[in-house]
């Protein structure tokens, strides 16, 4: 297990022949690049090596989720996985990038009331696309963080990049039960985000898979179980989850507890608690009346902090939950909607080419695990 960091580390002595493969260069100027697996290499003992920083093993395996699989313990000898730059390690690295690179300035966004918006308009055969989100969903979209939260820079830029976009802008309207219906659904605004995206393979007929089309996922973030110490769980299968007791507050998505042939709630293999706060999940979990909560690994961090349950909480690393990507929508009803769809995913893909995205990413995860 990733959790037990400290005795794997102790007992492999970061296996000579492995982990230790790979001294870095002398080149201090890059941050982050490619590692290339080696044999006796484990995820731990990479990031333990690289950063200096056991403890962020989920921000490299979420980087690399869909090269290493669902088991973040299962490496593979030549595997090529993809180590971010945090806190500006780890140097010298194939293919890192430029620690004082720049990125390209983009527009600023707006704050508006749903009393001020208007009919979008496109202009002759020009694509303007007015984007709509809101804040109090840090480390996401927040106003006065860091360019006003992570993916509101992802979309700022991929926008910025599009070839196919002539004019954007970002607007804010602090009401999130105003944006799908009435402001996206009767085209007012153009585009939305950040949103997730439901099992629309398995359960076509949600509401926003009959009514909406989604972008290639703008980041993908990891669903954790956070367990207590006292009795600590393992999740190598799904068989474990049987005749769990687990928590997530009220009005959270549950379909990933329900995708792929698990059915966890809807035929009763778990129970599932849901109060009205991540607080209440937590002191039930404290109280032993659930076996773990299972949150979206930035809430579930934020929370142990804040509450200052780190000596008591602690992450199940056998494998992640699941992993639910954060998109931009736009409402099938819109004239164009077809046209801005592929317009967002040219530029996300732009950027991901560039190095634009992964800058992005980096500057953003430095700050967000140093207010852990």
């Amino acid at each position: 297990m990733i959790t037990r960091i400290t005795q794997l580390l102790a007992a492999t002595a970061l296996c000579a022949a492995g982990t230790q493969a790979f001294a870095q260069s002398s080149d201090e100027l890059t941050c982050g690049g490619t590692y290339r697996v080696q044999p006796g290499d484990t995820l731990s003992g990479i990031v333990d090596s690289l950063y200096d920083n056991s403890t962020i093993w989920s921000r490299i395996y979420q980087a690399n989720a869909s090269t290493i699989g669902s088991n973040p313990n299962l490496l593979r000898v030549g595997q090529r996985l993809t180590m971010p730059c945090i806190d500006n390690k780890p140097n010298g690295l194939p293919g890192g990038a430029a620690i004082d690179a720049e990125r390209p300035e983009v527009v600023q966004s707006e704050t508006i009331t749903t009393a001020t918006v208007a009919a979008a308009t496109q202009v002759g055969s020009e694509l303007n696309i007015r984007v709509l989100t809101a804040g109090d969903y840090a480390p996401f979209t927040q106003r006065g963080i860091l360019n006003d939260g992570m993916l509101t820079d992802v979309v700022q830029n991929a926008m910025a990049a599009s070839d196919l976009v002539d004019n954007f802008k970002i607007h804010w309207v602090e009401d999130w039960s105003a944006h799908l219906d009435p402001l996206l659904t009767e085209s007012m605004l153009d585009m939305g985000f950040p949103w997730f995206k439901p099992d629309c393979e398995g359960d076509p007929s949600q509401y926003r898979c009959e009514n909406f089309y989604f972008t290639d996922p703008m980041f993908e973030m990891l669903i954790l179980l956070f367990a207590h110490k006292d009795r600590p769980m393992l999740f190598r299968t799904d068989n474990d989850m049987l005749g769990k007791t687990l928590c997530r507050p009220a009005g959270y998505f549950t379909h990933d507890m329900e995708k792929n042939g698990r059915n966890w709630v809807s035929e009763g293999k778990i129970t599932l608690e849901q109060p009205a706060t991540i607080k209440e999940c937590f002191d039930m979990l404290e109280a032993g009346t659930v076996d773990a909560v299972a949150i979206n690994e930035f809430t579930g961090r934020t929370a142990m902090k804040d509450l200052e349950l780190s000596d008591t909480v602690e992450i199940v690393g056998s494998r992640p939950l699941s992993i639910e990507g954060l998109h931009v929508l736009v409402h099938k009803s819109h004239p164009r909607a077809e046209e801005m769809l592929e317009a967002a995913n040219a530029g996300l893909r732009e950027i991901q080419d560039n190095g634009v995205y992964q800058r992005i990413i980096d500057e953003h995860m430095t700050l967000i695990w140093e207010s852990f």
